[in-house]
């Protein structure tokens, strides 16, 4: 076996249905006084069910998170979390809530405790992704990892069969790049190939039965595994294009994720035989990136960039973009390359990988 670097990074995870109301001790157990809860508008009645449950120890409600965390936003939600006494934040929702309790955090120190409502993954991340001038960039800093987080299955009952497979497919990304990412390892690998087993497994239950509670836990079960491999490993191609896509061009997040899964993916295989190996066990097809986009397509969720709003014309602003910084990835990027790679995804072609 070669040398290898494993990191696990410190969070305290409860897993179950009904935890919500372990919430307020929770709080408690953090030593903080007050808890601003932040949501979307969306989910802005899902936030102040959490500020009633906390009751004397809520600092009220920020319902303004946005898609790709922009500053502005950041912005005006510190100036609420300073002005109400709060000392820490509550984070209800998907990846644009908890980009926006990260950004508090990085500004303030504040504990964060977050309560995911999809699949998403960036609870057990240390990345957080920011939007100013149209433009999105990331880094990586443990001042942004939440110390708690608590999975409650009861909260994604309600996802809708469409954003379960989005969702479920931006997290299914993580794991896939853990497998061949630059810190790529044997412990994070049997948490990625069981994670896309469990998911992958799930969302077509889920498809047919959105109510079905076991289906339900295993995807948020193979979620965390998912969001774990994405904390604790690396990522490449897939993960550099989505940001590009996201940021330059306003493209909804998750759906950037569902799209361009199988392309990155097909781009990559002629280099990583031996995880395609544990992809096909996975997924139990011959072809993976063809599984996940016919996953995809079952469900009715985009295929293609171009349904997404991506004009074709913004394919070689993309490719200049993403050659902008070097990344690692386990085949050679150059132009010609992620031009065919941004084609196919416009176009909403089936991978034969």
């Amino acid at each position: 076996m070669q040398n290898f670097t494993y990191t696990g990074l410190p969070a305290r995870v409860l897993f179950g249905t009904g935890t919500t109301s372990l919430l307020p001790a929770e709080v408690e157990r953090l030593a903080c006084r007050k808890a601003l809860v932040l949501t979307t508008e969306a989910q802005a009645a899902l936030g102040r069910y959490l500020c009633d449950l906390l009751g004397p120890i809520s600092a009220g409600l920020f319902p303004g998170a946005a898609m790709h965390t922009p500053v502005e936003v950041t912005d005006a939600a510190v100036i609420q979390y300073r002005d109400s006494g709060a000392d820490c934040v509550v984070s209800i929702g998907g990846g644009s809530t908890i980009g926006l309790g990260k950004a508090i955090a990085l500004r303030t120190d504040a504990p964060q405790i977050v309560l995911p409502t999809s699949y998403a993954g960036s609870e057990m991340t240390p990345i957080i992704g920011q939007t100013d001038g149209g433009k999105k960039t990331t880094q990586t800093t443990l001042k942004v990892l939440p110390e708690t987080v608590i999975y409650d299955v009861t909260h994604t009952l309600t996802l809708p069969p469409l954003m379960t497979v989005t969702s479920g497919m931006n997290a299914l990304a993580h794991a896939v790049e853990a497998l061949y990412a630059e810190e790529a390892n044997p412990v994070l690998s049997l948490m990625a190939e069981d994670g896309i087993a469990k998911l992958t497994e799930a969302l077509e239950r889920v498809r047919d039965t959105p109510q079905d509670t076991g289906a339900r836990s295993d995807a948020l079960y193979g979620a965390w595994l998912c969001a774990v491999c994405l904390g604790s490993g690396g990522v490449a191609l897939h993960h550099k294009l989505c940001h590009v896509l996201g940021g330059s061009f306003d493209l909804p997040h998750a759906e950037t994720h569902t799209v361009m899964l199988p392309h990155a993916l097909a781009y990559n295989a002629p280099a990583v035989p031996d995880v395609m190996e544990a992809l096909r066990r996975a997924t139990g097809s011959q072809t993976p990136a063809a599984a996940f986009f016919d996953i995809s397509s079952a469900a009715g969720a985009p295929t293609a960039l171009r349904d997404l709003g991506m004009p074709e014309d913004g394919i070689e602003r993309a490719v200049e973009i993403a050659l902008d910084k070097p990344y690692y990835n386990p085949r050679d990027v150059d132009a010609e390359g992620l031009r065919s790679v941004f084609r196919a995804a416009w176009q909403g072609a089936r991978p034969d990988a």
